[in-house]
This record gives structure tokens, C-alpha cells and sequence, in this order.
């Protein structure tokens, strides 16, 4: 173990390299708020130094004053949730992404067991723009294969292969307690015939909208396909998952989704359950559905827990 001047002075020039690096360097926390940014991060995002803002808000910033990241969406909240879909829940993942200088970055995102990310960028606007196109055209190839083009949020195919992953994290002891739910919206078809397919549309797009800001950073939502949904709570135990599911299950209600019909509300049902030791995936998914049913046989607007 080095002494503790060593280490102090390696951390002090570790600190001084990253201040004047090149490289956008930024921490998050677990609650996706920053922490630290150097002050080639803090040009590029057009962020204070020590400015307390967390990446939702960042990126708000960016796309309303038409700085920071690039940000070329017509829906600017579709655009919002495809990214919270993917943005924190891999240890490790790299992208690309565009400036509204004209900058072309190369973004990883390292993440702990705890929440916290480190973010590390690149310029890499000197590539040859044919490699470029190709690689951005391949790029959204991949994020629309694996995104809901209704909601914004990821696809089935997305949210399994994330529940396969947070059941790896689990079995490796990785993250804790975790839990699994299924949320359908209650009475979805007669919606439709009452209100139309247009509205029913409407009524899962702000079903989407509604969960996004109850979610953690490493929270994940997607929709397994017509009114369901697939809700993945690692780290959270049966207590505060439940609490969580209350709390989402009254945003909902409160919802009056339908300019046209000022008085409509709708209402979903959960199941939920908790992973176990020696999982797999279709027995966790299982399990969640047994409580859904439980859920919609006890009157709907609930939540039922299957352990």
C-alpha cells in the first residue's frame, strides 16, 4: 500500500491532469445528478463549474437554448425517454454523439454497483465523414430496433434483454434485492372503443411519460407489446418497491391524458415479485404475472406481490 502522502499526491495530480485534459470528463450519482465535471465537459454541455444539475435537466437545457448536445427530435419527450431507456443500465457502455458546435464525441459511461457513472468523451470529428455516416446510420438502426416507436421507450426485445441482465447482476450477487413487475393498463380496449384508437395511443403515451420521472437512473422500463408493461427495480426491496408502485399507481390516476375529453382518467393494475437465488427469467416473469391476474381480479387499480 503506497503512504498516504503518495496517494494523496496522486490523487492531487490525477485531479490537475483531468482539469486540463482535453477529454470531457464528468460523475453522476446514483440519483444521475453531477458531481464533478472538468472544464472541457463543462464548455462542451455549457455547464457552471459546480453547477448541481442532474442529466434530465441537462439535456432540457440543451435541446430548449439550442446548445450543448445536439438534440434533433420533433418529439422532444420521445427523444427524452429512448435515452433514459438506455442510459445507465449497462456497466459499461460507449457511444457516439453530436455538439451543437459541430463537434463529433466518442461517450463512455462506466457505472458501480452503487449508481455512480463516470463519463468519459473523445473528440473524434477528425474521422472521415463517409465512416461517419456509416457508423451514425448504423447507430439508429440499432437504438430503433431495440425502441418502442409509440412511447419512446424500450421494446420487448429491449426490456428482456435487460431483465436478463439484471438476473445475471443478481445471481452474481451484484445487486441486491430486485424486483420485477408487469403493469397493465386497466379497461384498454374498452378505451379504445369509447375514445377511439388515436386516443388510446395517447393515453400509453402518457402512461410512459408519467413513469419516467419516478424511475431512478438505474430503473428500466419498457412495453412488451398492446397496453403492457415490463418495470425492472434493481437494488429495490419488497417494501420500497411496493411504495414505489403506490406512488406510480396514483400519478396515473391523476392523469387526464385527452384534451378533448378534460374529464377521462384511466387506472392500471401490477404484479410484482422479487428475484430469487437460481432464477430464471421465465419463472420471475411468471410469477409477475400470477400476481397481475391477482391484481385484476381484486378490482383492478392495484397491485398484487407473488413471491
Amino acid at each position: 500500500m503506497k503512504p498516504a502522502s503518495q496517494a494523496d499526491d496522486i490523487a492531487s495530480r490525477l485531479i490537475s491532469l483531468q482539469q486540463d485534459s482535453p477529454l470531457l470528463i464528468s460523475l453522476f450519482d446514483e440519483h444521475d445528478f453531477l458531481r464533478y465535471a472538468n472544464p472541457a465537459f463543462c464548455a462542451a454541455l455549457e455547464v457552471a463549474p459546480h453547477e448541481r444539475i442532474n442529466w434530465e435537466q441537462m439535456m432540457r437545457r440543451n435541446y430548449h437554448g439550442g446548445r450543448g448536445t445536439l438534440i434533433q427530435a420533433r418529439d422532444f419527450e420521445a427523444w427524452l425517454a429512448s435515452a433514459r431507456s438506455r442510459r445507465a443500465k449497462q456497466p459499461f457502455r460507449a457511444f457516439e454523439s453530436d455538439l451543437v458546435d459541430g463537434r463529433w464525441i466518442w461517450m463512455t459511461e462506466t457505472m458501480q454497483p452503487g449508481g455512480w457513472m463516470l463519463c468519459v468523451a473523445c473528440d473524434i470529428t477528425n474521422l472521415r465523414a463517409g465512416e461517419r455516416e456509416l457508423r451514425q446510420a448504423r447507430d439508429m438502426a440499432q437504438r430503433a430496433a431495440l425502441t418502442d416507436p409509440l412511447t419512446g421507450i424500450g421494446n420487448r426485445a429491449h426490456i428482456l434483454e435487460q431483465l436478463e441482465g439484471m438476473l445475471a447482476q443478481f445471481l452474481a450477487g451484484g445487486c441486491g434485492a430486485a424486483a420485477v413487475a408487469i403493469l397493465d393498463l386497466d379497461n384498454f380496449k374498452l378505451i379504445n372503443d369509447l375514445q377511439g384508437h388515436l386516443a388510446g395511443d395517447e393515453v400509453l403515451r402518457d402512461f410512459a411519460r408519467r413513469l419516467q420521472p419516478l424511475l431512478k437512473p438505474h430503473d428500466s422500463l419498457g412495453r412488451l407489446g398492446g397496453e403492457e408493461f415490463l418495470l425492472l427495480l434493481p437494488g429495490s426491496a419488497l417494501a420500497e418497491a411496493e411504495a414505489r408502485i403506490q406512488a406510480m399507481l396514483v400519478e396515473v390516476q391523476a392523469s387526464r391524458p385527452l384534451a378533448d375529453v378534460p374529464s377521462f382518467s384511466y387506472t392500471c393494475s401490477v404484479g410484482m415479485t422479487l428475484l430469487r437465488a437460481g432464477d430464471e427469467m421465465m419463472a420471475a416473469l411468471g410469477r409477475a404475472d400470477e400476481a397481475l391476474y391477482q391484481a385484476k381480479s381484486g378490482g383492478r387499480n392495484t397491485w398484487r406481490v407473488r413471491l
